[in-house]
């Protein structure tokens, strides 16, 4: 099981690095960008195929939506100075209890 969320990790930090790459991209115009972005995405899906064996697929998506928009959010805070509300931070950190209290109650797929 700890394989298992090892590879949602895995996803979630493919996932954040692709989307933290779209404006880095400039609509696609910059080839080395663009590319990498390409190959983050390509290695999220591939290692989401692995965990939704093992999970329900709605507790996958949750899980890697969730944690990503948090992640996404903050790191577009640091690094492209976009501004969030304090309602925003709140409903973040939601995102993220929501996240735990859909794991802690999950069955593994027999």
């Amino acid at each position: 099981m700890v394989k298992t969320y090892i590879f949602l990790v895995g996803a979630i930090f493919c996932e954040v690095a692709g989307t933290m790459l779209l404006p880095v991209s400039q609509n696609f115009t910059k080839l080395i960008p663009t590319f990498a972005l390409s190959i983050f995405y390509l290695c999220a899906f591939y290692l989401l195929t692995f965990v939704v064996n093992k999970l329900p697929i709605a507790i996958v998506y949750a899980t890697w939506s969730g944690l990503g928009i948090f992640t996404i959010a903050i790191l577009g805070y640091i690094f492209f100075k976009q501004t969030l509300a304090w309602q925003a931070v709140v409903g973040l950190f939601l995102i993220v209890i929501g996240v735990i209290l859909v794991n802690s109650f999950t069955v593994k797929i027999s």
